[in-house]
């Protein structure tokens, strides 16, 4: 692989991990101007499908050769593999209601170990030291980061528990995103995995605000484990064209595109690693613009879990041995 190649894909998933980083912030300020969840995730991927739509189509009548076309069993596939892209939002927007987003994306960033435990799992084999010492500094990064050793500080539990489940659903995207229809140009798989997605979404608005809730297990379920604080009302549609945009934009349209375009030249191992940088963006962001309070010590389990992604992503002696024999 040419080294200005690896470089151009450094910066693409370099940037999409950026913008992406940045997105829970313009969520929590959404919420303080009293929006939804269901009326946030709405926006953002009525408006994200959208803006792939116009881009799909452009790109269609600008190429100069055929495009792949999936199959029927590829579009379905990917269509059930988009309804994880839909849970991921989801989830995580209803956890940065109850927790800082400093927080929660420390909670996200535990895809990083979810993951070493589905690999484990589907090869039916156990993880190496190297895999186990990095989860180890995971999960110890994540008490730092998210300042559980202070015991005055007191972190809602509905924050933790759709935090975890964020994690969770980001780890099957990863997984499948990278697997699945990879002959397709990046536009057209996008697409199709944003409308799988868009239908967990707009379940979850029909059910949390257009419906009438009859059902009293359901409503109970509801106030307990969404916006407990928040009355259900009418839609409102100004989200579109105060924060639809920028949320499409920041969160469904350029970091899948950055990233569909950089993993290939970076490679899984690399591109790991760069798109770790979310996480110091994210708390970035929050302490500036929400004005969190971020200590030294959830400074220091921050750069404990980057540490620990690195870790994670380094070839062997053996890998670098065959490289030098292959290349």
């Amino acid at each position: 692989m040419e080294k200005k190649n690896i470089l151009k894909g450094v910066i693409f998933v370099g940037i999409g991990a950026s913008i992406y980083g940045m997105l829970a912030t313009f969520v929590k300020m959404s919420y303080k101007e009293g929006f939804t969840t269901s009326e946030v995730t709405t926006a953002q991927f009525v408006m994200g499908f959208i803006g792939l739509l116009i881009l799909n189509f452009i790109q269609t009548i600008t190429s100069k050769k055929a495009l792949s076309s999936p199959s029927s069993k590829e579009f379905k596939m990917l269509m059930l593999a988009g309804t994880s892209l839909g849970c991921t939002s989801l989830f995580y927007y209803i956890s940065v209601q109850y927790i800082n987003v400093s927080i929660a994306i420390v909670l996200l960033m535990q895809s990083v170990w979810f993951s070493v435990v589905v690999e484990s799992f589907l090869t039916k084999k156990l993880p190496n030291l190297k895999k186990v010492i990095s989860v180890c500094i995971v999960l110890l990064g994540t008490v730092l980061a998210t300042n559980l050793i202070n015991l005055e500080v007191k972190i809602d539990w509905h924050g933790i528990f759709w935090g975890l489940l964020a994690a969770a659903s980001f780890t099957m995207t990863m997984f499948t995103s990278n697997t699945l229809a990879t002959n397709l140009p990046v536009l057209r798989k996008s697409i199709i995995m944003l409308s799988g997605g868009s239908v967990i979404v707009l379940l979850f608005l029909f059910f949390a605000q257009i419906g009438p809730l009859h059902f009293e297990g359901l409503r109970s379920f509801y106030l307990n484990f969404t916006e407990n604080t928040q009355h259900i009302r009418p839609f409102d549609y100004s989200i579109f064209w105060t924060y639809g945009f920028i949320l499409a934009l920041f969160g469904t349209i350029i970091p899948p595109i950055l990233f569909n375009l950089g993993f290939p030249n970076t490679g899984l191992g690399l591109g790991s690693i760069i798109s770790s940088l979310e996480l110091p963006v994210s708390v970035t962001m929050a302490y500036v613009l929400l004005s969190e309070k971020v200590i030294l010590i959830q400074w220091i389990g921050i750069v404990l879990i980057l540490f620990a992604i690195v870790l994670m992503n380094l070839p062997s002696k053996k890998e670098r041995f065959l490289d030098k024999q292959l290349f």
